[in-house]
């Protein structure tokens, strides 16, 4: 006999119920939101840029992590909904793995060398690389605000229409950068990041990844800089904006202990989130106790079911 809140969950519209989606999107995501991870609507992700990203001196503080083998291995024992990288790591170590650990293919991407102040993420691999890959999802950053963000809107335009044409969803990494963003209240602010929420709704993202909004200051625009609200409400309102966009907020920083990881996890789901992208915070800690930090997650999200 099924319990209460199994019936609730069962009588429940599920997340792809409530949206308008073609053959190939539905199927894809229907694997990533019930074939793997928690199964039940929730997402759980593991990226791997950070090497393109930030360098090699990410993986200095965990040895073995230097070996993409490692974040497999993880996101296969931890039980994620997938893993996302770029096309070079899919195309060298994803043997091992295809079909065992859903792929979400990063196609853009950018070095940390220069600043921030006119931030832009070239392409460099394609929805076709994807499919020929056997991914579920492709990932691609837009740096909201960013002067150079007429060149990103255009190429982005070209990946849309790619995806609908694949029948393949599209995760948007909606990171507010450059110069006018830091001279409204800076990158994590609640005008920033709701505002990205809201661009990657409007642009036909199916998921965006967000970070936990701040509150604002002086320097955010009007009516941000005099909004009195709490975590938790300013949080609600960035899912809000995101609309019909399901929304994974970064699972947090790599210097966070693990009670801090669940607490952060609860928050968000709490807050409507669809599920968390975790990075440094988990393939960092040695191996056996990222399995175990990944295990408590899943505990969590099974409480949440979307």
């Amino acid at each position: 006999m099924k319990s209460k809140s199994q019936a609730l969950a069962l009588s429940a519209p599920s997340t792809l119920d409530r949206l308008a989606l073609p053959h190939g999107k539905r199927a894809r995501l229907h694997r990533l939101l019930y074939g793997s991870g928690p199964r039940n609507g929730s997402l759980v992700v593991l990226p791997l840029d950070q090497g393109l990203e930030h360098g090699p001196t990410d993986f200095f503080p965990n040895p073995p992590a230097v070996d993409p083998d490692y974040q497999f291995r993880l996101a296969l024992e931890g039980n994620y909904s997938a893993i996302a990288l770029g096309v070079g790591l899919a195309e060298k170590y994803m043997r091992n793995y295809a079909g065992r650990v859903p792929l979400i293919l990063k196609l853009n991407g950018k070095t940390n060398i220069p600043n921030d102040g006119e931030a832009t993420s070239p392409a460099f691999a394609s929805v076709e690389d994807a499919v020929r890959l056997g991914a579920d999802a492709v990932g691609y950053t837009i740096y909201v605000g960013s002067p150079r963000q007429h060149d990103e809107l255009a190429n982005f335009r070209q990946v849309r229409q790619d995806c609908e044409r694949y029948g393949m969803p599209l995760v948007l990494w909606s990171y507010p950068r450059g110069s006018a963003i830091d001279a409204k209240g800076g990158k994590n602010s609640l005008f920033a990041q709701d505002y990205a929420a809201r661009v990657a709704l409007e642009l036909g993202a199916d998921i965006v990844k967000l970070h936990e909004p701040e509150a604002d200051g002086t320097e955010s625009p009007a009516p941000y800089r005099t909004l009195k609200e709490d975590a938790g409400k300013r949080t609600q309102r960035v899912v809000r904006s995101a609309g019909r966009t399901m929304v994974l907020f970064s699972g947090g920083t790599k210097n966070d202990d693990d009670k801090a990881v669940l607490r952060k996890v609860e928050f968000y789901m709490q807050s409507g989130a669809t599920g968390v992208m975790f990075g440094r915070n988990m393939w960092l800690r040695e191996f056996d106790r990222a399995v175990a930090l990944s295990r408590a997650v899943h505990k969590i999200m099974a409480k949440y079911p979307r």
